[in-house]
């Protein structure tokens, strides 16, 4: 199993998603828990890590399993995504090639989506949050 803290930031009702410059698939900005970390701990150093801000009013907005996108199949995903603000205006770093803001319409037309964004985005779409 592979657990991640990931970031729901959400932007004139669309979804942020993250690109790695190896990858050809958007995703959650977060990353993988260290072991003895919190994931709200991981979300704090992964989130400077990748987008070079801090994260604010920081609010857990679930826990979300999946299969891991990328990995062998049947790799579970438990991934615990928080909503919150950012610190400034975030920019690629490490390995993010691209940011990008998506609303459901636009991420599903993707040619390849992570199964665990997708959920993310139907969850807010449901709460009216995005469109």
């Amino acid at each position: 199993m592979i657990r991640t803290a990931a970031l729901a930031h959400i932007r004139d009702r669309r979804l942020l998603q993250a690109r790695s410059a190896d990858k050809d698939v958007f995703y959650m900005a977060g990353g993988k828990i260290d072991p003895g970390e919190t994931p709200e701990a991981a979300l704090h150093r992964e989130i400077r890590e990748e987008l070079g801000v801090g994260v604010t009013e920081v609010h857990e907005l679930g826990i979300f399993e999946a299969e891991a996108y990328g990995h062998a199949p049947g790799t579970p995903l438990h991934m615990t995504c928080f909503i919150a603000d950012l610190t400034d205006a975030p920019e690629p770093s490490g390995e993010i090639a691209e940011l990008r803001y998506f609303t459901v319409a636009e991420y599903a037309a993707m040619a390849h989506v992570a199964p665990g964004s997708m959920l993310v985005f139907r969850h807010l779409q449901t709460l009216g949050l995005i469109d």
